[in-house]
């Protein structure tokens, strides 16, 4: 049976196979087959199967930019955005951020857009990610965490920002029937309760920042309260939550205190 290639019957017909936002992803389909009614078929078919819609169209919106979204390559969430306007407030005009665990570079290319002046690294452990965020202008290193990072970059930086995973490994099996069908665990699994690669930016982090630097994390539930000690032994200070319109926690905000502990500041 043919896609109907008009909005209306194609947003009826996503909505009947279960996609929440019917009506925007029929605009999308529609936009990227031009017209084309077999590409308009291939780009249904494969949605049906549940890929993610940035791989099939290619890009996605975030913070207003477009960016461009390779296949198999983690795709940026608009629940991110709050952190990315936050690392942008953040940010001094001529400073310095790391992106960790940038994925195609959103939020990296947010910051370079808003600070054109500033210098921006991120990293990223899926080679497929270091080359989209390449390909959105992004200087990004291969590698896990800060470990790819130039030294030169240690006690520099105003901001380091990342939605490393942090997805309770209890909790994988629960996420939408089709996410592991194409993207990988490695984007999501945080470990037991979530927090294991959160508490290692935690520790790493004094190294690059300066004093008075930002560190800002995406996360969820209770792993802001469970990070509480990690983040004042750490000599984190000004540690703010941050939620979004419903209430839902969805990150935090801390500062790089004067006084900042020693240990923390050693490497890997």
């Amino acid at each position: 049976m043919p896609v109907p290639n008009d909005l209306g019957a194609l947003a009826a017909l996503l909505s009947g196979a279960g996609f929440i936002a019917a009506s925007e992803e029929a605009h999308e389909l529609l936009a990227r087959a031009a017209g084309d009614v077999e590409l308009l078929d291939s780009l249904v078919a494969r949605r049906l199967t549940g890929e993610p819609l940035a791989w099939i169209t290619g890009s996605v919106v975030f913070c207003g930019l477009e960016i461009r979204v390779d296949p198999g390559v983690y795709v940026p969430r608009w629940q991110s955005e709050p952190l990315a306007r936050r690392a942008v407030a953040r940010l001094p005009t001529n400073g310095v951020a790391i992106d960790l665990c940038t994925g195609a570079g959103a939020i990296a290319k947010t910051l370079i857009t808003n600070h054109p002046s500033a210098r921006v690294v991120a990293s990223d452990v899926d080679e497929r990610a270091v080359a989209c965020a390449t390909a959105n202008g992004v200087e990004v290193y291969c590698g896990d965490l800060f470990a790819p990072l130039p030294r030169t970059l240690e006690g520099r930086v105003d901001v380091v920002v990342g939605v490393v995973p942090y997805v309770p490994a209890t909790a994988l099996p629960l996420l939408q029937r089709d996410t592991f069908a194409f993207e990988s665990p490695l984007s999501y699994d945080g470990g037991g309760d979530g927090t294991d690669i959160l508490r290692r930016v935690l520790t790493d982090s004094p190294r690059f920042l300066r004093r008075g630097g930002a560190l800002l994390l995406e996360l969820g539930g209770e792993q802001a309260e469970a990070l509480g000690d990690d983040l004042g032994r750490l000599g984190y200070l000004d540690v703010a939550v941050l939620a979004d319109d419903d209430g839902d926690v969805r990150g935090i905000e801390a500062t790089l205190g004067a006084d900042q502990p020693c240990s923390s500041a050693r490497g890997d």
